[in-house]
């Protein structure tokens, strides 16, 4: 069971610090000037996106070795797959507004900027919604293996 438990931690890690990008650091960000949200956009990006995505693989390879090791229950394969899905999410729907923001100096920063910011905040919620429903998966999982 305890590969499980350590899915779940990493899963509501990952939903976690999601939910805190959506609801604490954009709204931050976008009380700033339009230079410096892409600044500090360009910057909180490049690290966040490393964590999660060590998140989403963790929690998905945790997930698996559950599922493999404890039963086979369908439910920790499923908490798996949701836990990898903001990969591909990110890669396809999120990245090129990633890559327009990226390319955006701070100095060419102005009403489309701050529109494609908005914007990835609402695809960034695609990313929390997918954490949250992998901690309630393998919350049931962990619930109904006990």
């Amino acid at each position: 069971m305890l590969l499980g438990h350590l899915a779940l931690i990493v899963a509501a890690s990952f939903a976690s610090a999601a939910f805190y990008i959506n609801f604490a650091e954009q709204p931050a960000r976008l009380a700033l000037d339009d230079r410096m949200a892409v600044l500090q956009w360009q910057r909180s990006y490049a690290r966040a996106a490393r964590m999660q995505a060590s998140l989403a693989l963790v929690g998905f390879l945790l997930g698996l070795a559950a599922w493999w090791w404890q039963g086979r229950d369908v439910l920790w394969l499923l908490g798996a797959v949701v836990m990898l899905a903001p990969w591909p999410w990110t890669l396809l729907v999120i990245k090129p507004v990633n890559d327009r923001l990226n390319a955006t100096t701070p100095e060419h920063a102005g009403t489309e900027s701050r529109a494609l910011i908005e914007r990835w905040s609402r695809l960034h919620a695609g990313r929390t919604a997918l954490g949250a429903l992998a901690t309630a998966i393998f919350l049931w999982s962990t619930v109904a293996g006990c």
